[in-house]
């Protein structure tokens, strides 16, 4: 029971066609083996990049398919369906890819944004450290001026894909304390002093690969700043906004998939003769769960219909955030409950569910910062 197409212009209902056969064809039959290896998908990623799924949301002038970021989450919430850790590589990309196209100058756009847009290149994005998490402005990573350029020293933590991507948008501190002294860099794979000196062992998305990144006097080109210095912590800031969408989506689709493993489930297993999706008390929590994918889905795509509308969309983003993955949370611990002694056993796909749905409400800014960033928006209005 997927996500309804039936008012979708007929644009977008092909993209999403598209995408949803080569999610349950292609990425779905992949992910449990590439969960049980712990091995990002290299191989999908590439196939990402040839489909034209990796820039839909920036401009044609930079190798991407100009459409609505509507458009774009309902892609990461077919992928999501299929394979969550996939798709939040996906959200983590375009989080780079936002940040180049919204800041970067037209040298960037040219020489990263291209690349990123078209699959060339894949992009990652950090700003936690292992003393700034949630308080993002604590940040201790240098930044020197040097030779027309940076040096950049220091250590970043919890960074998707970190040392598999070609570009990471890195945050560190040019100036004094506070938020006013961070700026905003790619740099690239393979550059000196720079890589993952850690991998982290995750309880779920095991296949999307988080990591400690550390820089040891790493040089980056006064050209690889994006914006102006002392612009990085607003970066920072707006490309969470895009991604706290993207994780939505995310939490949208995972808990369509656990919907649907519990409805075929339900629907086969028999007890006292019958099956067991005849009991009501679970219809009403199959009814719950279908309920609460659908008011998600609106949120998200109303926080991004103002989004691609040019209006703040600030505290909307964090609401479907919030809601969403919450919601993923609610879903796939009733999945695994609805499977019963089976939901709990590696077989089935609900178990992997549910332990991928906790990390849903941690990243871009744990559920406990989405209730602080909508509570100060509400008393300020």
């Amino acid at each position: 029971m997927p996500a309804d197409l039936r008012l979708l212009d007929d644009e977008q209902r092909a993209l999403i066609q598209m995408v949803r056969e080569f999610a349950d064809e292609v990425a779905a039959p992949a992910a449990a083996g590439y969960e049980e290896r712990s091995e990002d998908p290299a191989a999908l990623y590439e196939q990402l990049a040839q489909l034209d799924l990796t820039g839909i949301a920036y401009p044609e002038d930079y190798n991407g398919l100009g459409l609505p970021y509507e458009t774009y989450l309902m892609v990461v919430e077919e992928i999501a369906r299929a394979y969550l850790g996939f798709a939040v590589g996906l959200s983590v990309h375009t989080l780079c890819a936002f940040a180049v196209n919204s800041f970067g100058s037209e040298e960037l756009k040219r020489d990263v944004l291209a690349r990123l847009c078209s699959g060339e290149w894949f992009g990652a994005y950090s700003l936690s450290e292992p003393g700034s998490g949630s308080d993002a402005v604590a940040l201790a990573a240098k930044a020197s001026g040097s030779d027309g350029g940076y040096r950049l020293s220091g250590s970043k933590v919890f960074c998707t894909r970190g040392n598999e991507a070609d570009a990471v948008l890195v945050m560190a501190r040019t100036g004094a304390a506070g938020a006013k002294g961070i700026s905003a860099f790619i740099v690239e794979k393979g550059t000196q002093g720079f890589g993952g000196s850690k991998k982290e062992d995750k309880m779920g998305w095991r296949s999307s690969p988080t990591w400690m990144l550390q820089l040891d006097d790493a040089f980056v080109p006064g050209s690889r700043r994006v914006g102006a210095e002392g612009e990085g912590f607003r970066i920072a800031l707006a490309s969470l906004d895009s991604g706290r969408l993207g994780i939505a989506a995310c939490s949208t689709g995972l808990a369509q998939a656990a919907l649907d493993e519990a409805l075929r489930f339900t629907a086969e297993r028999e007890q006292f003769g019958k099956p067991v999706n005849q009991n009501q008390g679970l219809q009403f929590m199959l009814a719950d769960m279908a309920t609460q994918i659908a008011a998600g889905r609106a949120l998200y795509r109303h926080a991004a219909r103002l989004r691609d509308a040019g209006e703040s969309y600030s505290i909307e983003a964090a609401q479907a955030k919030l809601f969403c993955s919450d919601t993923a949370m609610r879903v796939t611990t009733d999945a695994v409950q609805l499977h019963g002694g089976y939901g709990y056993i590696t077989e089935y796909p609900v178990e992997r569910f549910m332990r991928e749905a906790k990390a849903l409400q941690i990243v871009e800014g744990t559920n406990q910062i989405q209730r602080l960033v909508i509570g100060r928006k509400l008393i300020q209005s």
